[in-house]
């Protein structure tokens, strides 16, 4: 089946008992033992499986064209749960621009656990061979990362990688399935926050990982997920599952949002510079165009001439785009992201991100040029 037809269909079937077309949430935290105290009917306490979470991961793997996934109570959580699978003197290369939690959990969680790791400008792929050691066991991509929207050649990283014993897992989350599958490219993992584009909408949250095969290591995720249990609710499972069906079609929407913007901020004089893989100036834009089928995502950044205090005045006079963190909701956000990185941010001062929406881009545009001007 075609992408759209199992965003519809995968993991979503019509309800035996009453034939419902839309699926039930199903509350109950604890099932019903048979009289031998077997469970028969599939489900024995909410936190190790229940009706909404299955067909959500169903759905999720049949996207990124993987056999399992598991699910989690947010996208920090799912990044815990690939980070579980080390243990005490491995070594993980992660890009210097990645996401600011998953680098703060590598520096004040994974380090006093005996983790070691090191930080690669992973654009390049010869600073990526010379990080890799005997002791790496995961390396971990990003792309296009946050907020710079910098482009990793997936398909080599994970030859390199898998040449030296480590496995790959990329986050996917800018991208979505939509237009990328590192599955594909040779990626072992694939972790998204489903807070963003999967849950479409900001009132949810939630993170995933994909796995290529069933066993191994969907085996000790699925182990992982069962007992720390940092597991998405049923309704959660539910308003996820239900944004899914339209996944393809706010992505596609966004994203030709997205690159009319960044044509009009390009050529704008109060911009310095405009970061999105589409434009063709972009460093990383054959490669993105290699390995994102189609388009080049929703996700966007821009520096302000003038610097810090210019690119918060900009952001205060923007009327469209909320000033808010996050991202992938139907409406548009901006954000000027070191300030909310902190003191390890590598981003430019005069940076601000967006997450484009579903609004008119007519409209968008006049609200930059408004606020720039």
């Amino acid at each position: 089946m075609k992408f759209e037809t199992l965003s519809v269909h995968a993991g979503r079937d019509v309800e035996r008992a009453t034939g419902a077309v839309a699926p039930p949430i199903q509350l109950s935290t604890t099932y019903e033992r048979d009289i031998d105290g077997e469970w028969s009917r599939g489900f024995s306490y909410s936190r190790a499986d229940n009706p909404g979470r299955r067909p959500l991961e169903e759905c999720i793997a049949a996207l990124e064209g993987g056999e399992d996934a598991t699910t989690y109570g947010s996208g920090s959580a799912a990044s815990m749960a690939v980070f579980s699978l080390l243990r005490p003197g491995e070594h993980v290369i992660a890009p210097i621009e990645s996401y600011h939690g998953t680098a703060k959990q590598l520096r004040d969680i994974l380090t006093p656990m005996g983790v070691t790791h090191t930080f690669v400008d992973m654009t390049r792929v010869d600073a990526v061979r010379d990080a890799l050691r005997k002791e790496t066991r995961l390396v971990w991509i990003e792309t296009p990362s946050n907020p710079m929207l910098n482009i990793s050649d997936i398909e080599t990283i994970a030859e390199l990688a898998h040449g030296r014993g480590a496995m790959v897992c990329c986050d996917n989350t800018f991208a979505t399935p939509v237009w990328q599958r590192p599955l594909e490219l040779g990626a072992d993992l694939v972790m998204h926050s489903s807070t963003k584009y999967f849950g479409g909408h900001s009132d949810v949250m939630g993170g995933a990982v994909v796995t290529r095969d069933r066993g191994g290591l969907s085996d000790k995720l699925r182990d992982y997920q069962q007992t720390v249990g940092s597991v998405p609710s049923p309704f959660d499972c539910w308003l996820i599952r239900r944004s899914l069906t339209t996944l393809s079609c706010r992505v596609r929407a966004q994203t030709h949002n997205a690159s009319r913007i960044a044509g009009f901020l390009q050529s704008h004089k109060n911009v310095e510079r405009v970061f999105y893989p589409g434009l063709d100036t972009h460093p990383g834009h054959a490669i993105a165009q290699r390995q994102m089928k189609g388009g080049f995502g929703a996700m966007l950044s821009f520096n302000v001439r003038g610097g810090r205090d210019a690119a918060f005045a900009v952001a205060a006079k923007m009327q469209l785009f909320i000033r808010a963190t996050s991202l992938g909701g139907v409406e548009s956000l901006v954000e000027h992201r070191a300030s909310v990185e902190g003191p390890h941010t590598v981003t430019p001062q005069n940076l601000l991100r967006l997450s484009v929406g579903l609004e008119s881009a007519e409209d968008l545009i006049a609200d930059l040029d408004q606020a720039l001007g």
